[in-house]
């Protein structure tokens, strides 16, 4: 079993990082049209994944070229796929019954290769709806969202937002909210995008604000360190960084149908 000190390492890590403020900005490379991606972006070094609802397609980095394409009908079994990562040759992605109530989360995951569906963990009813998955040094981090929407749990709201560590057997360890500054700035919906920076930064998004949130774990307390805010040229959504050069960041632009290709700058 995972002693404290150990289960406390890499947030701490994380945070005595923190040295001169870091200011961001982000130029934008190319765009690809991908009208399937109404979700996300993931990425693995050859290939990227555009995510919709309940279809994913892989996708020729350079070319922004279809690979190939797994798609389900809506409920049967997905419903609303969120923000993806590859980890090892897996695609995971979060899943939810969003906007259902009572919110119920998976997480799904496909052979990046094959894009054949290989498994599912669910928990049900839970902390919320599941937006974003990462993975990072034998840990797996998710963020469960709470809305200000009418068709939402009344007593409930963003600030309910919680980011969530786990093992690898998906035991939860520890959980952390997102600060007052951002929740604010979310309008009806919530954190909708999470990825680890090199540096072990977490770089999230929203539902529809054109910005990246720079996260660090704090040294004490429950509240994560609202480091930077940058912005991009998509609204919100599933985020992804590129494992072969941590300077291009993906994301989609939903009313135009399209990945786009960016590169963050630090100064």
């Amino acid at each position: 079993m995972l002693t404290r000190r150990k289960m406390l390492a890499l947030p701490l890590a994380a945070s005595v990082l923190r040295g001169a403020t870091v200011h961001r900005r982000c130029e934008e490379v190319r765009r690809f049209s991908v009208p399937e991606a109404n979700q996300a972006v993931a990425a693995d070094e050859e290939f990227l994944y555009g995510i919709g609802n309940h279809v994913i397609v892989k996708l020729d980095k350079k070319t922004g070229k279809q690979v190939s394409k797994w798609e389900c009908e809506n409920g049967k079994p997905l419903i609303h796929l969120d923000s993806g990562v590859v980890n090892e040759g897996v695609l995971y992605c979060a899943h939810s019954n969003f906007p259902g109530v009572p919110m119920v989360s998976s997480i799904e995951m496909w052979d990046a290769k094959s894009l054949r569906h290989t498994g599912s963990y669910s928990w049900g009813i839970y902390e919320g709806s599941a937006t974003w998955i990462d993975l990072r040094d034998g840990y797996r981090y998710v963020t469960f969202a709470h809305y200000k929407l009418q068709s939402d749990e009344p007593t409930r709201d963003p600030r309910w937002t919680a980011l969530v560590q786990f093992d690898s057997d998906w035991r939860r360890r520890q959980g952390w909210v997102y600060p007052e500054e951002v929740v604010s700035k979310l309008g009806q919906y919530s954190i909708s995008g999470g990825v680890f920076a090199a540096d072990r930064r977490l770089y999230c998004t929203g539902h529809d604000n054109p910005e990246v949130y720079v996260f660090g774990f704090p040294d004490g307390g429950s509240v994560l360190v609202h480091e930077d805010t940058f912005a991009i040229p998509m609204k919100g959504q599933g985020i992804a960084l590129d494992p072969g050069d941590a300077g291009i960041l993906y994301g989609i632009d939903r009313p135009a149908k399209e990945v786009i290709v960016t590169r963050v700058h630090e100064s």
